[in-house]
């Protein structure tokens, strides 16, 4: 009887908990997606809930604003960024999984993460210049390559660890040099983590705030750079804000939730094969 009450007990207590957790997160969404649908009058005044719905924001941004350009600029940067990345980094994994010579080399494809970005900010600005390539998507490309490329890489060299090596000796043994072997073999066999990492990739790089704001003008200005845009001299325009903060937000939903299953897999575990 009193194990029966306190198995109630915790499962009740268990799923308050999921319950408020559950709140905790959805409600910023809620409030965002109120926020865009309340006539610009009442646009940041968080007290009023009850109002006649309005898709003037939406218009406005859609129709009347350059979003829909800033969209473009991210989605093109970051696919470009993550195909670069795996090229780059699909064999560099390989490479890092395969040839193990001094334990800790892995761990300096990192170095890059661990440094602040103000570091990168200004070699890269001042090459960039000299290149010519400042407001263009080619100088936003290469800066995200700084930080894309190391997490790729990382992000695959779990997946190769888990590749048995016997595989490649015996395509070896059957003619296949091991570029071969790697390119007909090895990686049809990691092409989940490949997916995984590539989406990884493109949602870091579609986030990106710091290098797009600083290294972007009006053609190539991303969606990020355009969203914190909306905070002018005259104030927040809120509504608009929650508009561009939507159509921002959604891809990563969608894109975070179909690689949740290989996230913990690839970052964990390119670090505990030895």
């Amino acid at each position: 009887m009193i194990v029966s009450f306190e198995n109630r007990l915790s499962r009740f207590l268990g799923t308050t908990a999921i319950f408020i957790a559950i709140i905790l997160v959805l409600f910023p969404f809620l409030w965002i997606f109120l926020e865009s649908i309340k006539p610009p009058s009442l646009g940041g005044r968080p007290d009023i809930w009850r109002f006649e719905p309005s898709w003037e924001n939406w218009g406005e941004i859609v129709f009347n604003s350059n979003v829909p350009l800033n969209i473009l600029n991210s989605f093109f940067i970051a696919l470009i960024t993550v195909v670069i990345s795996l090229v780059c980094g699909a064999p560099a994994a390989y490479a890092f999984s395969r040839f193990r010579g001094f334990q800790g080399a892995r761990y300096s494809i990192l170095a890059a993460e661990m440094m602040p970005p103000a570091i990168l900010i200004l070699p890269l600005f001042l090459l960039l210049y000299k290149l010519e390539l400042i407001d263009s998507r080619v100088g936003v490309i290469t800066a995200h390559l700084t930080f894309v490329v190391p997490v790729v890489t990382w992000f695959l060299i779990g997946f190769f660890d888990e590749v048995p090596k016997d595989l490649e000796d015996q395509a070896m043994i059957d003619g296949y040099t091991r570029f071969q072997a790697f390119y007909k073999v090895i990686l049809p066999a990691v092409r989940p983590g490949l997916a995984a990492a590539g989406i990884f990739g493109f949602v870091l790089s579609w986030n990106d705030l710091f290098y797009s704001l600083l290294l972007t003008g009006a053609e190539s200005r991303t969606l990020p750079v355009a969203i914190a845009g909306f905070w002018t001299f005259r104030g927040i325009e809120l509504g608009k804000m929650a508009v561009a903060i939507l159509i921002a937000v959604i891809p990563v939903l969608i894109l975070s939730y179909s690689i949740q299953k290989h996230l913990i897999r690839g970052i964990g575990g390119s670090g505990v094969k030895y």
